[in-house]
């Protein structure tokens, strides 16, 4: 416990102020400053103006303005409007603990969530990467049965020069079915029927095949014979 105008004063005086001076710094006026130091806090407007011109002038003077105002409020303020400076840093005290405490929370669930976020993306990247299993595909084949072509009786075709042919069906007196010259280069002649009478100018010209079988007819002279599917017979 300590005087605070008799300390606001000796301190005003230490240092060489006068009022005016004061005045001027610290926009308080002079009667007002002269008030706290004779302790008529009546003179003031209200206790709120005492309390920060008290703060101000102090502070001016290089004292502690808190401590001036906790003096104050011990001796001239009553019932609850007293509030110590000791007793209103203990109370922010538990307050900054609280804030520190929410903030650590805050950051703990911004780290779960964070790790969260992590594996879902990873188990999700990771399940987009696995392609299903591959069904073994089963290759159904059809099998078509053609029916097997029958070869003509009598196919002929020029392997060198060329060869008239005559081919009557059944004997020399039968319809004509082909005459005319074949030859190198010309396509396969085909013939079919069941029994054929056939002349040729030059044989060892022709590849002669019959019902499927190649069949060697002496050249060197015409040849006539009779072609059914057991093969050739001379005339």
């Amino acid at each position: 416990m300590f005087e605070i105008g008799n300390s606001l004063r000796e301190a005003r005086e230490r240092r060489g102020i006068d009022f005016a001076q004061a005045e001027v710094a610290t926009k308080v006026r002079g009667k007002y400053l002269r008030a706290l130091e004779d302790e008529q806090f009546a003179l003031l407007p209200a206790q709120t103006y005492v309390k920060g011109f008290l703060r101000t002038y102090a502070e001016y003077l290089g004292l502690d303005g808190q401590l001036y105002v906790d003096e104050f409020n011990s001796r001239f303020v009553s019932g609850e409007e007293y509030e110590p400076r000791v007793r209103r840093s203990a109370a922010r005290r538990p307050q900054r603990r609280h804030r520190r405490l929410e903030t650590n929370v805050v950051f703990v669930a911004l780290a779960v969530i964070a790790i969260l976020t992590v594996i879902v993306i990873s188990a999700w990247k990771a399940s987009g990467d696995k392609s299903p299993a591959t069904q073994p595909t089963t290759t159904t084949r059809t099998v078509v049965h053609r029916p097997k072509v029958k070869p003509p009786l009598l196919e002929v075709t020029a392997k060198r020069g060329q060869t008239h042919l005559i081919v009557h069906k059944g004997s020399a007196t039968g319809n004509v079915v082909f005459d005319g010259t074949i030859s190198k280069g010309d396509p396969a002649r085909a013939i079919n029927g069941t029994r054929l009478w056939v002349q040729i100018d030059t044989p060892e010209n022709l590849s002669i095949t019959i019902a499927g079988h190649v069949v060697r007819v002496p050249g060197a002279q015409p040849r006539v014979g009779i072609v059914t599917k057991t093969g050739w017979h001379s005339a």
